[in-house]
């Protein structure tokens, strides 16, 4: 059921890849509740095609940028000036670890690949609001959402050097949100349940971590569409005073220490 949320504003959505991607939720959702916006993924991702079929379902332009790349932000975002004027809201879902890709574990980094990752999955967003924020091209009461996982606070071994950049990514959204504040424009970051999305199925363990956080968090793992849901509060007009926040959305997860179907299943062990 649409409630039009989102009627009549303007944003750009960050890494939809594929129909299981958290952002290609977000976009149909937006589309749903009235807004416009603009795709953009990597040109590398852009060659895989299926991004073209959720702009035709969405009505939405499709631009290729590196988000690393200051030069191809600048001109995504006078794109979208051209095209919407000032805009609502941005959607940063990126994230990659060359390390986890190759297999290394956190004691063996690879330096430079560690630099690559840090640079897509942290230093992207400021990169994207610091190019935003220079055009002055965000709506008072705009909203800037970035995704993460409780991998920054917590140690979860195979997240490997992905904690440190969704940590990083986390201090940026505080940091910058102060700045975004005196313009009126909150700066959030989203700390999802473990998602079938296919970044997150590429870290090794992962189908097991999923059913363990499915049987630790009293409401269950969020999936990728309530995700998109709890996106679309945050860009509506319902959220304006909620800034520089970690905002957990993982079926009560963050805070149970252990549940009673942990504790029967240990029980059983010992009968």
């Amino acid at each position: 059921m649409a409630y039009n949320l989102l009627k009549g504003k303007k944003g750009i959505i960050f890494g939809a890849l594929n129909n299981q991607s958290i952002a290609w939720k977000v976009a149909e959702k937006c589309y749903e509740e009235g807004a416009e916006f603009i795709l953009s993924n990597a040109p590398i991702a852009l060659r895989m095609g299926e991004l073209n079929e959720l702009a035709e379902k969405t009505g939405a332009e499709v631009i290729g940028a590196d988000a690393t790349s200051v030069e191809d932000l600048e001109k995504l975002f006078d794109a979208a000036i051209a095209k919407f004027g000032k805009i609502d809201f941005i959607l940063h879902s990126i994230g990659m670890s060359v390390n986890v890709r190759k297999g290394k574990k956190y004691t063996e980094l690879n330096y430079d690949w560690l630099e690559k990752g840090w640079d897509v999955s942290a230093v992207s967003f400021h990169k994207v609001m610091k190019v935003a924020y220079e055009k002055d091209c965000m709506n008072e009461w705009g909203s800037i959402l970035a995704l993460t996982y409780i991998a920054a606070q917590r140690t979860f071994p195979d997240y490997n050097d992905m904690a440190d950049n969704k940590s990083f990514l986390e201090s940026i959204a505080r940091s910058f949100g102060y700045y975004w504040g005196e313009r009126k424009v909150r700066v959030n970051t989203i700390s999802q349940s473990p998602t079938m999305t296919t970044a997150g199925s590429g870290i090794k363990g992962f189908g097991g971590f999923f059913g363990y956080a499915e049987d630790m968090s009293p409401l269950g793992n969020a999936s990728a569409e309530e995700c998109a849901n709890y996106c679309i509060a945050m860009f509506s007009d319902l959220t304006r005073k909620v800034t520089m926040q970690n905002l957990f959305h993982d079926g009560g997860f963050s805070n149970t220490g252990v549940s009673q179907k942990i504790v029967d299943r240990y029980s059983e062990r010992e009968e």
